[in-house]
């Protein structure tokens, strides 16, 4: 468990020590890890449609006199009536789970703060982008609402959702501010949204083309990378520090750990929170086994007495590295199977094209890195093989991204496999941390019993 963080110290020493932060150079301002923010972007990008999320959603208010309700239609929320029909044009017939919590407080006057956590594809994007656009005054030419995002893909992903909702609003304007966009000095922005990378808005602030204190809403998008990594942390903490005071707070993500939840809430005053319970993360449709193995090879041996065995439709294995990615990407091409492999050495150009062929069940067997634990939904997928156990920087079980990775199959309510391969004894103790965590059994299969395996697909 992470020590517990002072973070009203924490915020007050960086904040003292700003002058002293670098800054980051215009092509270096959107980095970010590529499991959370680059797989995030891939989601948005491919996804058909959105999830249909039947866990239910915790609220918890910190000011108890503070509105708090639902709503089952868009007209219901009583917007402007292009606006209205922006949303009814990219599709969104009714509001999403997330969206029925979550836009009444958005909306609300007086301006409510909120910190949401909801999966990938339930909507979380276009809920704030549609508070985003309903808070504008377009009388006032000068920057009113900012939008973050830890990439320079996801904030273009971002902005074009916004032009889409906006498509019968001509009167509200945007700007991205990312690498490659250069004002000439002097100039004022007079667009009223703002979306871009942290590292940009500094530079803008500091130039003066921007006065955060003029700003309304401030939303963090994938607010977990943005405070959890420490570059986008001390930048998003000297953006915090010069907005105003009475600036509505959005944070969005679709997971939050408990010491990036204690940041969050000590910077946004008085939110509501919108959560999943903690106990329904953990799927109920996903069947969870190990394989004991000595060696990769036996490892790769019980990857092929899985698929000899069961009926797949399509799979997911994930490797801790690009090298042992690269190695099983090769062993099985060399044995016949339709292989795809996606690492952090393509772009996000080529890393869509994978998807794309992959989706369309052109290979059947995707091999990937953390690059595709978040977010992505092939609804083909059957199972998912943990060649590697996550862990994170410390060596220990990294018990978010077992989650997200097992995720990939039980999508729409199907159910799916999970199939672990132990290899040493620090495994066998991260596997075991991982059951502790979720309190549930993961079921010892013997690799060589193929009848035994065959039970589990039925």
């Amino acid at each position: 468990m992470s020590q517990k963080v002072d973070w009203a110290n924490f915020v007050a020493q960086t904040e003292a020590n700003l002058p002293n932060v670098k800054d980051k150079a215009d092509d270096s301002d959107d980095e970010a890890p590529e499991n959370q923010a680059e797989a995030s972007l891939l989601a948005k990008i491919i996804r058909k449609g959105l999830v249909a999320n039947k866990n239910d959603i915790e609220v918890q208010r910190q000011d108890p006199k503070s509105p708090l309700y639902s709503v089952k239609t868009f007209e219901a929320l009583n917007l402007k009536p292009n606006l209205l029909k922006g949303v009814y044009e990219m599709g969104f017939n009714a509001p999403s789970k997330i969206q029925e919590m979550a836009l009444p407080t958005l909306l609300a006057d007086p301006c409510q703060n909120l910190i949401a956590q909801a999966q990938s594809g339930t909507g979380k994007t276009a809920a704030f982008v549609l508070a985003m656009l309903s808070r504008v005054v377009p009388d006032k030419h000068y920057p009113q609402v900012l939008c973050l995002s830890p990439t320079y893909e996801l904030a273009i992903q971002t902005g074009e959702v916004a032009a889409n909702m906006a498509k019968f609003c001509p009167e509200i304007e945007m700007r991205f501010a990312v690498r490659g966009e250069m004002l000439p000095r002097g100039t004022k922005i007079a667009e009223h949204i703002v979306i871009g990378t942290p590292g940009k808005v500094l530079d803008w602030t500091k130039q003066k083309h921007l006065d955060l204190k003029k700003i309304t809403v401030f939303v963090l998008d994938e607010a977990d990378v943005m405070i959890d990594q420490q570059g986008h942390q001390d930048q998003c903490i000297r953006i915090h520090k010069d907005l105003s005071a009475s600036c509505q707070m959005l944070f969005f993500s679709a997971t939050y750990s408990q010491e990036v939840m204690d940041f969050a809430e000590h910077i946004v005053k008085n939110p509501i929170v919108i959560r999943l319970r903690r106990e329904e993360e953990s799927l109920d449709n996903i069947g969870q086994y190990y394989f004991k193995c000595s060696t990769a090879d036996e490892k790769y041996n019980a990857l092929t007495n899985i698929y000899g065995t069961l009926s797949i439709g399509q799979a997911i294995n994930f490797c801790r590295t690009k090298k042992m990615a690269e190695w099983l990407s090769q062993k099985m091409s060399n044995d016949g199977h339709a292989v795809a492999i996606l690492s952090g050495d393509l772009t996000v150009e080529q890393r869509i094209n994978v998807l794309d062929r992959f989706r369309e069940g052109k290979e059947k067997v995707l091999i990937t890195t953390n690059v595709l634990s978040r977010g992505i939904d092939v609804e083909q997928v059957t199972i998912v093989v943990n060649f590697d156990l996550p862990v994170n920087v410390e060596g220990k079980a990294d018990c978010e991204t077992y989650l997200h990775r097992i995720g990939r199959t039980g999508r729409f309510g199907k159910k799916g496999l999970a199939i672990n391969l132990v290899d040493s004894d620090s495994s066998m103790k991260i596997l075991r941390d991982i059951e502790e965590h979720f309190g549930r059994k993961i079921q010892y299969l013997n690799a060589d019993d193929c009848d035994e395996i065959e039970k589990i697909g039925q």
